[in-house]
């Protein structure tokens, strides 16, 4: 038996009517940009997350740069970012104008590490965007307190987390502002690409509302240099279809974590991910460490498991981010998680056997290894 890393036929085969119905019955509004399917879904992911507002826009990264622009972030500004996370993060404050300051992650839950924020600000930090990195939710909190006390604003990246709780409450809900991914491999995922700003700043959402959809609330009238960023119909209508799945697809994948947690109890050398008493993760992803990160993933690829790493080049070292002059060592958590993250099969068409699978192969493989 193979198992593969992600399977995206199964969602497809499990909600194959209803997907299909929505599809035809976009097909038959003739209809396909800014219409009933976008307000329906925005009002539905609003409500889910405990939200007044929730706009639809193009994708993950640019729902987090409306919100930046939305804000009036930009030039001389600086935004504080984890330095471990997807670069998306960080090209959304580029692409505002603004400068990213990364700061460290805690290395036992992966994400940003609030003792390390204060550090970071400066008279230009405008603003702190947590990631909820592989769906656990962020030490929001103690962040939110920092933000309160400097006047600063909370964005929460929440591309991979959709449906996770901090202390009862949904990601999406608990800074000023959220940007949503809905890629297809996502908990809560399209078919193509898709995205979402969720908040309770009704002047907020209004502003990136006007700026997805070229600077304008009035077809031809302008208000602004926007940008042409909006969730489609199709999509939406996917969307809707598969929210009232989400939580039950969520609980499989709790489940899927939980057993391979229970497998790996006491395996040598493989660290598993913390989950802190008041996260309820969502395990977008199952991340573990190991020092032979690489010998690991070679023996299970060989063995049929399929892995990747998220992700295996830190931002500040990327090409990307050569102008910031980053010397290899700057930012020593985010590095040395690149170097030993190894993302096992997860999702909630795993199956209880190959779970079992994969476990048994990992540490037949640590095994190997020692």
């Amino acid at each position: 038996m193979k198992v593969p890393f992600l399977d995206l036929v199964g969602p497809y085969e499990e909600l194959k009517a209803e997907l299909d119905e929505a599809y035809f019955r976009c097909m038959r509004s003739a209809w396909y940009i800014l219409g009933r399917e976008v307000e329906a879904f925005e009002h539905e992911f609003a409500a889910y997350c405990g939200v007044q507002h929730c706009v639809g826009v193009g994708n993950g990264l640019e729902a987090l740069h409306l919100i930046l622009r939305g804000y009036g972030i930009g030039a001389g500004d600086e935004v504080i970012v984890p330095s471990n996370t997807y670069i998306a993060t960080w090209l959304a404050v580029s692409y505002a104008g603004a400068r990213p300051v990364p700061v460290e992650p805690n290395p036992e839950t992966f994400n940003i590490d609030p003792a390390r924020i204060e550090a970071a600000i400066t008279a230009r930090t405008k603003a702190i965007m947590p990631v909820h990195l592989y769906g656990q939710p962020a030490d929001m909190e103690p962040i939110m307190s920092i933000a309160r006390e400097r006047g600063l604003k909370v964005i929460e990246d929440n591309a991979q987390a959709q449906g996770a709780r901090y202390k009862g409450r949904r990601t999406g809900s608990l800074g000023d502002a959220a940007g949503h991914s809905y890629y297809p491999g996502k908990n809560l995922g399209a078919l193509g690409d898709a995205g979402a700003v969720t908040t309770n700043d009704a002047a907020l959402a209004d502003r990136v509302r006007t700026l997805r959809n070229y600077g304008s609330k009035k077809k031809y009238y302008n208000e602004c240099k926007g940008f042409n960023s909006r969730l489609d119909e199709l999509q939406a209508a996917f969307l809707r279809v598969k929210l009232k799945k989400l939580d039950e697809w969520n609980e499989r994948r709790q489940a899927v974590a939980a057993r391979y947690r229970a497998g790996f109890d006491g395996s040598s050398g493989l660290t598993l991910p913390l989950v802190p008493v008041w996260a309820e993760p969502v395990w977008h992803l199952f991340v573990v460490r190991h020092p032979n990160r690489d010998g690991l993933q070679q023996g299970l690829t060989e063995a049929g498991i399929g892995t990747l790493i998220h992700y295996p080049v830190p931002p500040h070292l990327s090409g990307a981010y050569a102008d910031g002059k980053w010397a290899s060592g700057a930012f020593p958590v985010a590095e040395t998680l690149a170097n030993t993250v190894l993302s096992l099969p997860m999702g909630p068409h795993l199956r209880e056997g190959q779970a079992g699978l994969v476990v048994g192969k990992t540490i037949e493989t640590l095994r190997n290894l020692a």
